[in-house]
């Protein structure tokens, strides 16, 4: 597992890293993959402060980013990104493994 194998954003580094600010010292971004969604597979964020040995970890611009064992598989080569439109504001996974995805972008197969 190599940390080149998702990275992430500018922008997402920069908004992961005010989140982590406000949940206090230690608090790190936790990004998996878990089955179910309206395509198969679902995006998960979560606010951790427990690294497990096999963590993938990624470090930018002062935000933390974990991605679990069992999910880097599925995350390989992805760009984690903020997006603010019209929509509203939001993390955007932009996988080159999903095959499709729905509208909401939280979900996706392979």
């Amino acid at each position: 597992m190599t940390e080149s194998s998702v990275t992430i954003s500018e922008r997402a580094a920069r908004r992961i890293g005010e989140i982590l600010k406000g949940e206090g010292q230690g608090a790190m971004l936790r990004i998996s993959v878990e089955g179910g969604g309206c395509s198969g597979f679902q995006y998960k964020f979560d606010v951790d402060r427990t690294k497990t040995d096999d963590d993938l970890v990624i470090a930018k611009e002062g935000a933390v980013v974990l991605v679990d064992s069992a999910s880097v598989p599925f995350l390989a080569g992805s760009e984690v990104d903020f997006v603010d439109d019209l929509i509203g504001a939001s993390f955007r996974v932009n996988n080159p493994n999903a095959t499709a995805s729905c509208g909401c972008g939280t979900s996706f197969s392979i």
